[in-house]
């Protein structure tokens, strides 16, 4: 298959991906929010869809919503070096593809490579370019999974926002009698779990 057709075909691939998660993930997720805010409540409260739309708009806007500061800036570096490190791959990678195409095009050329004071062969060239677009691949993905679980976090904090962690709960094991029948009676034990 040729290289253009391959582009084209990824991407097309990438654009019914994105067209995917507007119409099949925010759409819904955005009816939600404004179902909610339909409902009148003498108390306002935390929207958990609301800090979700705003993590998937800009990232760790939905954790500085739900004042969770301090993870705003592990979001951005780790996006920034996950970013930098798929940006370097793919720079390495399109050197190694030019690399190969133009000594793979040209027969008239010497049978190795001069790139970078190193010598490449044909399969040396090939076996670079494969193991940075793999690395390219990776990182991409590794990026596309830290902005979701960006997005998880933020709408998991804001379920929780309101959730009550006082000094009230407590858990009680006693020995309880287990009744069987008219006179079958043992011992076991009774678990109370008190909110």
């Amino acid at each position: 298959m040729p290289y253009n057709l391959k582009y084209k075909h990824f991407v097309e691939n990438i654009s019914f991906t994105g067209m995917f998660f507007i119409f099949f993930i925010l759409l819904p997720l955005f009816s939600n929010c404004q179902n909610d805010s339909l409902k009148t409540d003498s108390t306002k409260k935390h929207s958990p869809c609301l800090a979700t739309l705003m993590s998937v708009v800009i990232p760790g806007s939905g954790q500085v919503y739900n004042k969770k500061y301090w993870k705003v800036p592990v979001i951005y570096v780790g996006l920034g070096a996950l970013g930098y490190m798929a940006y370097k791959n793919n720079k390495n990678y399109e050197q190694f593809r030019n690399a190969y195409l133009t000594m793979y095009k040209d027969t008239t050329s010497p049978q190795t490579y001069q790139m970078d004071g190193m010598e490449f062969t044909l399969n040396g060239l090939e076996t670079g370019k494969n193991y940075y677009r793999r690395y390219r691949d990776l990182f991409v993905i590794f990026t596309a999974g830290l902005y979701i679980m960006n997005i998880v976090d933020a709408n998991v904090d804001a379920n929780l926002y309101d959730f009550d962690i006082s000094d009230n709960l407590s858990l009680h094991i006693e020995p309880a009698p287990i009744y069987f029948g008219l006179n079958k009676t043992t011992m076991g034990i009774k678990i109370n779990l008190s909110f």
